[in-house]
């Protein structure tokens, strides 16, 4: 198995040594490549032939390209023929498949939650946040929960932390060329900011504070962010960085979008075309997808891509988790969106997104203006 920082990473290690458990007489070996250097290199292996039987997948691109290059064993016939169940990677496997026909199965998926801080929360006597709540309620309890040395909310610098909640729709993409979707969500940060419910945006580009030493610090009652915040906070409890209790919930959601939408990205992995055991290594991506690969992966901390009971079980057994059936529940998202989808010129679009975001931020230019610039600037390239 072609994997990257394969020796040192904990899930790894933990799918490794499950998988060996309950297959007896198989022997998982990884080949250790550079994360820095993963694409260049596994692609020069597999146009030179290698015979490795399973390639993670780091980018989407990478897939992409592996695919156009036929180096990569369709999936179809064999989810067909045992049966495989999909419906337990909550729509994000379907960013693996070409033209109908699946590439890889995910088996990492980290994905966007709201996280609280319940003793702020106590002594102001204001009702937790929820696992089914809109944005409009997100917003008025951030501003009765602003206070004196206390914020409502925060939001980090990222595009991803204001404004990349329109892709949780399962509709809109930041690739699709029109970002007139943005604009609520940019209305939306600016209201709670002049509010003084956020700390200005301006004040944290000039102070350069990272979004974990903000929440950190205890006088921050909300903050939307990935799952990966889980294993910091967790061990912020541990050492001492803070003190607090803490829970999750699935992030906010529109008018018409399901509660417990989200958007993340995802790792995967796929059977090499040359392989010469493709039933052995089918057998490995999809229990590594499914539900004791999953538990395997979040025996470490590490959020995987397949959703159920179970898994949101092993997930929540961690230590130092929050033991309240909210934060449980928060494990088990409806839908996860793909922060960027693969399109053409995605890089282009991403740069120009970006860079209006940051003046929109910046209250250089109005929201609206900066989404007619997204719209316009993109539409360029394609012309």
């Amino acid at each position: 198995i072609v994997a990257w920082d394969a020796n040192t990473t904990p899930y790894l290690l933990a799918q490794k040594e499950a998988f060996e458990a309950s297959h007896p007489g198989v022997t998982i070996e990884y080949v250790d490549v550079a994360s820095q250097d993963y694409a260049v290199k596994t692609t020069t292996m597999l146009a030179g032939g290698d015979s490795s039987d399973v390639f993670m997948v780091k980018e989407i691109t990478d897939l992409l390209n592996w695919q156009e290059a036929g180096y990569e064993e369709p999936l179809n016939s064999y989810i067909e023929a045992s049966g495989y169940d999909l419906s337990g990677f909550a729509g994000i496997e379907s960013n693996y498949a070409v033209d109908g026909e699946q590439y890889a199965l995910p088996f990492r998926s980290d994905f966007w939650v709201l996280y609280y801080n319940k003793d702020l929360f106590d002594a102001a006597g204001v009702d937790y946040p929820t696992n089914d709540m809109t944005w409009e309620q997100y917003a008025e309890i951030a501003k009765a929960m602003t206070g004196e040395d206390v914020y409502g909310t925060h939001y980090h610098t990222w595009l991803s932390a204001v404004a990349n909640w329109t892709v949780a729709d399962g509709e809109n993409t930041l690739a699709d060329k029109n970002y007139d979707d943005l604009l609520y969500f940019y209305t939306l940060y600016q209201d709670l900011e002049d509010s003084g419910a956020c700390m200005p945006y301006a004040e944290l580009k000039a102070s350069g504070l990272h979004y974990s030493a903000a929440f950190a610090n205890g006088n921050i009652a909300m903050m939307p962010m990935g799952y990966w915040y889980v294993s910091t906070l967790i061990n912020y409890n541990k050492d001492g960085t803070c003190s607090f209790n803490w829970g999750i919930t699935a992030v906010p959601h529109k008018e018409g979008v399901a509660a417990g939408s989200s958007f993340g990205n995802l790792t995967g992995a796929m059977i090499n075309a040359k392989s010469e055991k493709k039933d052995l290594a089918w057998d490995y991506i999809s229990w590594l997808g499914g539900e004791e690969g999953a538990a395997a992966t979040a025996s470490v901390g590490a959020r995987p891509a397949f959703v159920s009971e179970n898994v949101a079980e092993a997930m929540s057994s961690v230590d130092g988790f929050p033991t309240d059936e909210a934060s449980k529940a928060a494990l088990i998202p409806s839908f996860v969106g793909m922060e960027w989808p693969v399109a053409d010129k995605v890089a282009d679009i991403k740069t120009i997104v970006n860079e209006e975001h940051s003046m929109i931020m910046a209250r250089e230019i109005t929201p609206e203006e900066g989404i007619e610039e997204m719209n316009e600037r993109v539409a360029e390239l394609f012309e």
